[in-house]
């Protein structure tokens, strides 16, 4: 049961890998495709920018796609975007080009940053849930880590190394899709669209010694098609107030400025006094913190629980983060800003890092947790857009380091905030059925 569980798991986890692949990739080839195309700042924040706008968009309409053509199936389709995506901006040849397909792989990412979770909770016993959604955020910063590597690699080999960094994911890419079909289709799903034998044959096959006909039962009573096919009951009740917590938390999760930290820090490193080399260097330092802590986090999340996470990681959070913005203010150089920024980082990855795709993907009822996830995917790429597109203007904008040092104390003080929201609003989920969560989440 368990080797079956973990396959499913693992295959489905890998659209994380290359959501962190693909976000990561770009961070060490920035200076070389900036020179390349001759970009303006403000071009530098849209190429940068320009997939999470397909993100948003793969966010946004994944949900009505995959409640009609299944998990799985759409899970294929985002390996073949992440594959052409990866060749067409390696290939291209001017910055449009460059951007359009970059586009196709940021709607990659934003489809499977709703499927891959998605599909693992439908599939993971209540015992293991936390722990093997996880595994999609560990995929995550196991791809930006990988991907730091890659760009360090192929650092020196010559003028077209940002193409070869692109291309590199067409690897992981195809490896995926293959992958995918050996797996299973996500039973809940499966009793959504009327195919109860096959969903008991799933879940047996997941679940052993658990009554499976019950489990069945329990979820076709949770369904009603009505709601299930018409997308206006997201916006009534009982269903408004979860999704407008789903696009708070998505929010909130930007404004830690991860995003600026995991895509400019190798600008923040060079603007700190490194060399080029050595600041993407320090890139794989942040990366490789990023994956120990995510690791730590998944032996806690089941025990300690989501929220208790959360409200742990804000006040951690915010105190690093003003002290960041304070080493910037007064242009404090040699490695402390380093040693902050992989302190932060450390405290992101244990909190929000680790329960944001868990959290969408268990918080919303079967009616609409595809759609539901959806639209807290789509917050969470909506901000991250507006965030990596401001930061390279806004930091233009001072002709010192100070400009960072406002951006990291904004960031700072919505994150200590989000400590107070999180403590209100959250329901915690660890330990209970995905069905026995619908009546707490909705009974509030």
């Amino acid at each position: 049961m368990k080797g079956k569980l973990y396959l499913y798991t693992g295959v489905s986890s890998l659209g994380g890998l290359l959501f962190g692949f693909d976000t990561a990739i770009i961070n060490g080839a920035i200076p070389f495709f900036s020179e390349y195309f001759a970009l303006t700042e403000t071009m530098i924040g849209w190429a940068v920018s320009s997939a999470i706008f397909g993100c948003i968009t793969g966010a946004l309409f994944i949900g009505v796609f995959s409640d009609r053509y299944g998990r799985r199936y759409m899970l294929k389709v985002m390996a073949l975007f992440f594959i052409v995506s990866a060749f067409g901006s390696g290939i291209s040849t001017d910055i449009h080009m460059f951007i359009v397909f970059r586009i196709l792989g940021g709607i990659a990412i934003g489809g499977a940053s709703v499927l891959s979770p998605v599909y693992i909770s439908e599939i993971a016993p209540p015992a293991y849930r936390g722990r093997l959604t996880m595994t999609f955020q560990m995929s995550i910063v196991a791809g930006i880590l990988l991907a730091f590597a890659v760009a360090l690699i192929l650092l020196d080999t010559g003028a077209y190394n940002w193409r070869y960094m692109f291309i590199s994911e067409a690897v992981p890419a195809s490896v995926f899709f293959v992958l995918l079909f050996f797996v299973g289709r996500s039973p809940r799903w499966l009793v959504k669209n009327g195919n109860y034998q096959e969903a008991g044959e799933v879940l047996r096959s997941l679940n052993y010694g658990m009554d499976v006909e019950g489990m069945v039962e329990q979820i076709k009573s949770s369904i009603n098609t009505e709601v299930v096919d018409h997308i206006k009951y997201l916006f009534r009740k009982p269903y408004l107030r979860l999704v407008l917590i789903g696009l708070a938390v998505g929010m909130f999760n930007q404004f830690t400025g991860i995003a600026v930290v995991m895509i400019y820090s190798s600008d923040i490193f060079r603007a700190a006094g490194f060399s080029t080399e050595s600041a993407i260097l320090q890139t794989v330092v942040v990366g490789f913190t990023n994956l120990v802590f995510t690791i730590i986090a998944m032996f806690f999340i089941d025990k300690i629980g989501r929220k208790k996470m959360l409200l742990i990681g804000s006040v951690g959070m915010s105190i690093f983060l003003a002290i960041f913005a304070y080493i910037f203010f007064y242009d404090i150089k040699g490695f402390m800003p380093l040693v902050f920024m992989i302190s932060f980082v450390a405290c992101f990855a244990f909190s929000q890092g680790a329960v944001i795709w868990v959290l969408f993907a268990e918080m919303f009822p079967n009616n609409i947790r595809a759609r539901g996830s959806s639209v807290g995917s789509f917050s969470h790429w909506a901000f991250y857009a507006l965030v990596l597109f401001v930061f390279p203007v806004m930091r233009g904008s001072f002709i010192d380091n100070r400009g960072i040092g406002y951006i990291f104390a904004f960031f700072s003080l919505v994150t200590l905030g989000s400590f107070f929201f999180f403590r209100k609003f959250i329901v915690e989920t660890k330990g209970k059925s995905l069905e026995e969560m619908e009546k707490d989440v909705i009974k509030r």
